[in-house]
């Protein structure tokens, strides 16, 4: 009888898996050649994409950083690269990137006076304040945006709003220390008043006394307590705003205060409550339908005419009351159909719990609604940045405002795509920053189950 054995007695080595099926080969199979019209359209754009960077890079990389002046810049490109070629001007970038940064924002050194005129050669000018508030803005959110970070960290998120306005206009620093009290003197009047009189009454005293505070004794509170300690930076004027820094200042006002606002008029365009909803509605889709524009030359030319004569409202206050106004009811809808994508049982569930409404909406319902409305949410985000260059219209010089007085200058007439191509880039790092963390929340939250 013959000794044949059918089952293996020892392992066969482990062995690479077959190029085509792992890498870049495999998702390149998978996602550009997998059928004949697929393989026909991906070397087509391919080809297209070629040509552009075969375009694009030789004019970006065979440049100029160094010139004073277009016409310099030129002459060193034809003197390194041939009589014919066309590249870029970087230099202009390299001339002008404090005024779009800052725009005329004035320099103040650390003791705090202004340079009137130029600083002194070789002397790096501190825009410590536009800087210093961005770094800020950093700080402030990151305990927001990523929960593995201290706790303590959100009393400097809670604070930052009344700080930031300070710091970019200057005044006395008792107005920004007014400002929160009056918010104190609110959850006071709540706590007080709601056991007493009913949760009505309550928070009708809590929105009506901070706003007697604000608009009648906040000045003179800010007035006395200067006298007792004087704690004041100087005052820039709003027209001195400009550049990235104002890109970057009411895009995150807007964002920060459209989203909480948003949401209440989400919830008040669902509300049982006959005038809440017609309200809420009726803000909805009259910002909705008019254009950004329209509201700014309202905010710009015609709210000072519906004021008494001789109030002063600052330009961009203005703005920012618009702006977020106009991405608060974009952000209302984006709310609201997470809140309709939520079945019925998670009413009910909290119900049977026996939550009372805010509580339910606190802690059941809106959680969930926010994680299913991040991509639309994400989205109005980055539209609301983008928007904020119409400004410009209005004569609020953010970079583009900025770049029409630069190419008029004698330097630099006649200087184009550089100034705009070196916008679009540093949007488009914010932009893609959003999007990303966007992206990266998804994940964590796990929105698709």
């Amino acid at each position: 009888m013959s000794d044949i054995s059918f089952v293996r007695t020892d392992m066969l080595p482990e062995q690479e898996p077959p190029a085509t099926s792992v890498g870049f080969v495999a998702w390149a199979r998978a996602n550009l050649f997998s059928s004949p019209l697929n393989t026909v359209l991906s070397l087509l754009s391919i080809a297209a994409v070629l040509m552009v960077l075969k375009l694009v890079l030789p004019w970006a990389f065979m440049s100029s950083w160094n010139a004073n002046s277009l016409t310099e810049c030129r002459e060193q490109i034809a003197a390194a690269y041939g009589e014919h070629h066309e590249g870029a001007c970087w230099a202009v970038i390299r001339d002008r990137w404090v005024q779009l940064t800052f725009g005329f924002y004035p320099p103040y050194p650390i003791d705090g006076t202004a340079h009137l005129g130029a600083p002194p050669e070789g002397a790096w000018p501190a825009y410590f304040r536009p800087i210093a508030t961005f770094v800020l803005i950093l700080v402030a959110v990151a305990p927001v945006l990523f929960d593995k970070l201290p706790r303590k960290m959100l009393i400097i998120t809670a604070v930052f709003p009344f700080l930031m306005p300070w710091m970019m206009w200057g005044g006395t620093f008792w107005n920004p220390v007014g400002a929160m009290l009056g918010f104190g003197i609110g959850y006071l009047a709540y706590r007080l008043i709601a056991p007493v009189a009913g949760s009505l009454a309550g928070t009708i005293a809590a929105a009506l006394l901070p706003i007697i505070w604000w608009l009648f004794l906040l000045g003179g509170f800010a007035s006395i307590m200067q006298s007792i300690i004087a704690l004041d930076i100087p005052v820039v004027q709003s027209r001195k705003f400009g550049g990235f820094a104002v890109s970057i200042f009411i895009g995150v006002v807007a964002i920060v205060g459209s989203l909480p606002l948003g949401i209440v008029l989400a919830l008040g365009r669902q509300s049982d409550l006959l005038i809440v909803k017609a309200l809420c509605v009726g803000f909805i889709e009259f910002i909705r339908g008019v254009p950004l524009i329209t509201l700014l030359f309202v905010a710009s030319t015609l709210l000072n005419i519906f004021l008494p004569p001789g109030t002063e409202f600052d330009i961009i206050l203005r703005v920012l009351i618009m702006v977020t106004l106009f991405a608060a009811a974009y952000m209302a809808e984006v709310v609201r159909g997470g809140l309709a994508a939520l079945p019925r049982g998670q009413y009910e569930a909290a119900d049977a719990l026996g939550l009372d409404y805010w509580k339910a909406q606190r802690l059941i319902i809106m959680p969930q609604a926010l994680k299913i409305s991040i991509p639309g949410i994400v989205s109005t985000f980055i539209g609301i940045f983008k928007d904020t260059t119409l400004v410009s219209i209005i004569a609020i010089l953010d970079p583009l405002g900025l770049t029409a007085g630069i190419r008029a200058n004698a330097q630099w007439n006649g200087i184009y795509w550089e100034l705009f191509a070196f916008i679009a880039f540093v949007f488009f790092i914010f932009c893609f920053s959003m999007s990303r963390y966007s992206m990266y929340l998804e994940r964590k939250l796990k929105t698709s189950h």
